[in-house]
């Protein structure tokens, strides 16, 4: 009876080792949650942080477009002695089927919002402006909403 005993007390260890060593091989739910909750904030994170530099992409973008536009405009005075009138716009530098234009073949844009670039001319206080009404395409705003203009570029200009 010895033997028997025994025996029975072996499968019995056996069934308990085999499920202890299976428990140790996996993980319990609550370490997965823990898992799924750090790969969570991980990623609010990263987000966070790509849309911030986006933010600041969209606006040197659109400063490097606002230069190209000034740029156009300066060439198009110097070929005919005046800058387009405000109901000209910019469609003049873009060229026609007779004409080139002076954005080297380039279609007409829109800033890196998808919206349309203001032209005044004559401005306030230079010969002309192109606006760039920020991420709300409206007059105003603060933050990726702030309007920028072709005047930032000559205060871009003096600050270095």
């Amino acid at each position: 009876m010895h033997s028997k005993q025994t025996s029975t007390q072996a499968i019995v260890s056996n069934f308990c080792n085999l499920h202890r060593h299976h428990r140790r091989n996996g993980f319990t739910l609550a370490e997965l949650m823990a898992v799924i909750v750090i790969l969570g904030l991980l990623a609010t994170i990263m987000t966070v942080g790509i849309r911030g530099y986006m933010a600041k992409s969209r606006r040197n973008l659109a400063l490097l477009e606002l230069s190209t536009l000034s740029q156009a405009l300066e060439s198009y005075h110097t070929e005919n002695g005046r800058y387009p009138r405000t109901d000209e716009g910019l469609q003049v530098l873009f060229g026609t089927d007779d004409s080139d234009g002076f954005m080297d073949g380039k279609a007409p844009g829109k800033d890196p919002w998808r919206n349309d670039y203001d032209y005044i001319s004559p401005a306030e206080d230079s010969d002309f402006l192109v606006i760039c009404y920020g991420a709300d395409g409206r007059e105003g705003g603060t933050g990726t909403d702030e309007d920028i203009t072709s005047e930032d570029l000559t205060r871009a200009d003096s600050n270095e």
